[in-house]
């Protein structure tokens, strides 16, 4: 605008000046000049609001353009914030969920770990109790076989060697008390030994023998069935401890995999909500970047196009302006009468008609301009309008006074 003004003042300097100079060989008036200094202004402001135009109109396309671009990179990120936050609560859910399952299948495995070790000392117990129990069955069927087989052999000649095998079945725990009084009574009998004994005698002795032999024939028979009953029912028992230990084993086994595989993916689920913790962190920083950056693009850009309108409509003021002016001073009355008599009164008057001229002329127009274009640049406010106001209402003779002189 200054530039503008400045570039105004001097045209006009310069044409009024000049014309009054040049008037007798080209016949130009101060009025044409003048008409000729606005109507270069007019012409410029024109430009310079075109120009102004096409450049806030690539600003203005640069704004939309970036206020889209940010509202739908805002909008995505606000789309991804909600999912990622989505995303936090199932993995926190599933690694609670996770935690609560590998808890329970610690509380299993041991539970099951401590039933091994009472089953395996049960079975120790058990087993311990079968060994005694076996050995003494065995030790008294042999013993039993032992004593029968002696008694059969030697019912006659009871001979100290053959009366201990029956003797050592009294310290056998299994031997009944009964059968042991019964033991007793036949080792306390001494019949005569040889040819002495009588017939009476030695039949009763032999009928004493098969007795003790029958009653432990019967022993035998009853710790053999007794130990076969034991041997079944270890049997048994060791089949069912391998049985419990082995399904202990496999729930341990299923229950260990389990948890390793869930503890696994507990720390993956952890992971994975760590990277959207940090996912969702940066995603809302560079929203709210991105949303502070709209926001001053946007109310910068609002300014500059409060700003772009202001001066347009200014600069169409200015324009109006100047284009009144151009009209005023552009009147028949007043062209008329510079065309006709200013040439030939420069050509033929050098200083009294001057003066003459100009205050019967120009200084009019000049005046009716000037007085226009100042009311205008108040009402606009315009710097513009002022300057050209100024040096319009200014002597353009006084140069061509003392250049005459």
């Amino acid at each position: 605008m200054q530039r503008m003004a400045r570039s105004a003042a001097a045209v006009c300097l310069l044409a009024l000046c000049g014309g009054a100079w040049t008037a007798q060989g080209a016949e130009v008036t101060p009025v044409q000049k003048v008409i000729q200094l606005m109507e270069d202004m007019l012409a410029k402001g024109k430009a310079e609001k075109h120009d102004e135009q096409v450049q806030f109109a690539a600003y203005k396309q640069f704004c939309d353009d970036t206020i889209v671009e940010k509202k739908r990179a805002i909008a995505e990120a606000n789309e991804k914030i909600e999912v990622l936050k989505a995303d936090i609560e199932k993995y926190m859910a599933t690694a609670a969920r996770l935690t609560r399952e590998i808890a329970a299948h610690d509380e299993d495995i041991s539970v099951w770990k401590g039933d091994q070790n009472a089953a395996s000392k049960v079975r120790e117990i058990e087993n311990a109790d079968y060994d005694a129990m076996h050995k003494d069955y065995s030790e008294s069927i042999d013993a039993l076989q032992r004593a029968i087989a002696v008694l059969k052999k030697e019912a006659y000649d009871r001979k100290q060697s053959s009366l201990a095998q029956v003797s050592n079945l009294q310290s056998l725990t299994l031997i009944p008390p009964e059968a042991k009084k019964a033991i007793d009574a036949f080792l306390l009998q001494e019949p005569t030994e040889g040819l002495d004994v009588s017939a009476p005698e030695a039949y009763g002795y032999e009928f004493q023998s098969h007795g003790i032999i029958e009653m432990l024939e019967k022993l035998l028979d009853k710790f053999i069935a007794e130990r076969t009953d034991l041997e079944k029912t270890e049997m048994n028992s060791k089949h069912a401890f391998d049985m419990l230990m082995q399904d202990l084993t496999a729930q341990i086994d299923q229950a260990t995999q389990d948890r390793g595989e869930k503890a696994e993916l507990k720390a993956k689920t952890l992971q994975a909500k760590a990277d959207a913790l940090g996912d969702l962190e940066d995603t809302t920083s560079t929203r709210d970047a991105d949303q502070k950056y709209l926001d001053d693009l946007t109310a910068t850009c609002e300014q500059k196009a409060s700003d772009f309108e202001s001066r347009q409509q200014l600069r169409a003021e200015e324009i109006e302006a100047i284009e009144k002016a151009i009209e005023i001073i552009s009147s028949s009355s007043v062209k008329g009468h510079a065309e006709t008599y200013l040439p030939t009164l420069v050509q033929n008057h050098k200083g009294s008609a001057l003066a003459a001229l100009r205050s019967a002329t120009v200084t009019q127009a000049q005046s009716r301009v000037a007085d226009y274009l100042r009311h205008r640049a108040a009402e606009l406010g315009s710097r513009v309008l002022s300057t050209v106001a100024d040096r319009v209402a200014a002597d353009p003779f006084t140069k061509v006074k003392k250049m005459i002189k």
